[in-house]
């Protein structure tokens, strides 16, 4: 393995809106989020998952996070930038 790929985690991301909380006024998310190379999965039931998988990888590459918070948001950032490129 070469040290790029050593480095390197890949992730399949699946989402799907399931609702809306008529009540919260929020959307209901839906997900798994699947770590390719050791083929461990997690499924969530809010964007928060994603991020709480993800980010232990990140430290175990030598990420240093503040907080598990900060990878979060920049996480959420990042996928809500995302979501209004798509919608």
């Amino acid at each position: 393995m070469d040290q790029i790929e050593s480095n390197t985690h890949s992730f399949i991301v699946k989402i799907w809106l399931e609702g809306v909380d008529e009540k919260a006024g929020e959307a209901i998310w839906r997900g798994r989020v699947t770590h390719v190379p050791s083929g461990q999965d997690r499924h969530f039931d809010n964007l928060t998952g994603i991020t709480d998988f993800i980010a232990p990888y990140l430290a175990d590459m030598g990420v240093e996070l503040n907080t598990p918070r900060h990878v979060r948001s920049w996480l959420s950032r990042w996928l809500n930038n995302w979501f209004k490129q798509v919608a």
